[in-house]
């Protein structure tokens, strides 16, 4: 019994060693976490702006803020929302009339005056037909503004479609009014 006492001592003792070991090491990493690459300044290089000094050549300054670009490019997206209008559609048909076609011209004319925008065509449906039929024919009709874009002008790649059948309504209702309504493409920018 006597030689089982010094090992149980020494792998106590063992133990707490590790324990305080590692908390130790806790302690270092959190104070370590206190630093941070903000604090860090860089030099200033005094070479390049005495010479920019002797030289008496102008600063230019940067084109716009950060702040003001980012503005610029939102305000022109949403002028380019704005112009983007809906197409409709016939019951069960996915053939564009010429008010549809009227209306691309225009969106066409829109979007070649931002050559680096995006959009998203969402084809819709009416509430009558199955879901998976409904699908079928908003992606017809999706594509097939599409294809009329590009016949414009528009690269296809940045024109991508969606399918929403009758998920996504324009306006609530069972009759010929909200029907003619739901029967739609929507034309949404994704990117300018």
């Amino acid at each position: 019994m006597f030689n089982r006492i010094p090992l149980y001592a020494t792998a106590l003792l063992f133990v707490s060693v590790i324990m305080t070991a590692g908390c130790a090491t806790q302690e270092a990493v959190v104070k370590d976490e206190g630093i941070t690459p903000a604090r860090v300044t860089k030099p200033i290089d005094t070479s390049k702006s005495s010479a920019t000094a002797s030289n008496k050549e102008p600063i230019v300054p940067a084109k716009q803020p950060a702040a003001a670009q980012l503005s610029q490019k939102t305000s022109s997206s949403s002028q380019l929302q704005s112009a983007l209008e809906k197409i409709y559609f016939n019951f069960d048909s996915a053939d564009l009339s010429e008010s549809a076609r009227n209306t691309l011209t225009k969106n066409a004319q829109a979007l070649l005056k931002a050559p680096s925008a995006k959009i998203i065509i969402w084809g819709n449906c009416d509430e009558r037909g199955s879901a998976e039929y409904n699908l079928a024919l908003s992606d017809r009709r999706a594509k097939v503004a599409q294809q009329y874009l590009v016949t414009l002008g528009v690269k296809a790649d940045s024109i991508s479609t969606i399918s929403y059948g009758k998920e996504k309504p324009a306006v609530l209702g069972s009759n010929e009014a909200a029907w003619a309504k739901n029967r739609r493409d929507d034309f949404f920018v994704v990117s300018k």
